[in-house]
């Protein structure tokens, strides 16, 4: 019966001594770089000598290291080839993104005939929900996260960030009265809102805009207009505006095509800051390979 040390502690001492940094190593697993002292120093326990020299800095490994090191990396990257000649097939199973469902009925979706172009081995299924989905219960292969910061427990990058100001269809322009030329004059519009689900204080709200025009014009009325039109629904919003009901507060990446055709308009300048849009997945996943490949498409389209 084989004796070995635990795959967990073996796997950080490798991808430390190939990067000779605990910080990359963390980085590469998705774990934190205390976890990856925790592990190489139960592997050195049980070797019964460092495998590391610590001090001074760089980091650089000991005789013993210099031994394991190559024994392990050829290991790994056998275990790698072995792997991918017995799932050879997994190329053909959908690559499950999920992402929130604006991003991905205005966002994503019209871009997918370039990844169909580029990519046609490769198919997609796509997950529109607003709902976090547990990666690691394998409910997505890779999500497109839309938060404040990046998620510090999976592999995550971040694509873009966004940013809100006041949309509106150009034909209720055209059949103002008046142009628009200072914020208090969107107040004679009607105002489009909808539901933050998450319940940030600083969402790019409505009330938090006008609180900010504010600052800028003190003139503005002290109203209690917030919105005239509310929906659960961003996506639903969306259509209200483009049909002419009103203006909302909108992402400059969500409605892109819409601006870009005309089909939206900015209503004033002011604007702001939104969150970030992050590609996540599980470290060393069975689908890396599509995962990278989708990886560097978004970030080529984005």
């Amino acid at each position: 019966m084989r004796k070995l040390p635990p795959l967990g502690s073996l796997r950080a001492f490798e991808a430390a001594a190939r990067r000779m940094s605990f910080r990359e190593a963390a980085a590469e697993l998705g774990v934190t770089p205390t976890a990856i002292s925790h592990q190489i120093r139960l592997l050195e326990d049980i070797c019964g000598q460092p495998l590391f020299r610590r001090r001074p800095r760089p980091l650089v490994l000991t005789g013993a290291g210099e031994r394991l090191f190559p024994v392990l990396r050829n290991s790994f990257d056998g275990f790698a080839t072995a792997i991918a000649s017995v799932s050879a097939g997994v190329g053909q199973s959908p690559l499950r993104v999920t992402s929130p469902n604006a991003f991905a009925s205005r966002w994503l979706v019209p871009r997918l005939p370039k990844w169909q172009e580029e990519h046609p081995k490769f198919p997609l299924e796509i997950i529109g929900t607003d709902a976090v989905l547990d990666l690691r219960a394998g409910n997505a292969d890779v999500a497109i996260r839309y938060a404040r910061r990046m998620p510090a427990d999976l592999a995550a990058q971040e694509i873009f960030r966004d940013t809100f100001f006041p949309v509106c269809s150009p034909e209720l322009l055209a059949n103002a009265s008046r142009p628009i030329e200072r914020v208090v004059d969107l107040l004679d519009y009607p105002l489009i809102h909808f539901d933050w689900m998450n319940r940030d204080r600083q969402a790019p709200t409505w009330s938090r805009w006008l609180a900010t025009a504010r600052l800028i014009d003190p003139g503005i009325p002290d109203t209690n207009k917030a919105w005239d039109l509310s929906f659960r629904e961003e996506l639903h919003a969306i259509d209200a505006v483009a049909a002419g009901q009103g203006i909302a507060i909108c992402s400059d990446v969500v409605v892109s095509r819409e601006l870009k055709s005309g089909a939206l308009v900015k209503a004033h300048d002011l604007c702001l800051p939104g969150y970030g849009f992050y590609l996540v997945y599980v470290p060393d996943h069975p689908q890396q390979p599509n995962i990278e490949a989708f990886s560097a498409w978004i970030r080529s389209v984005a």
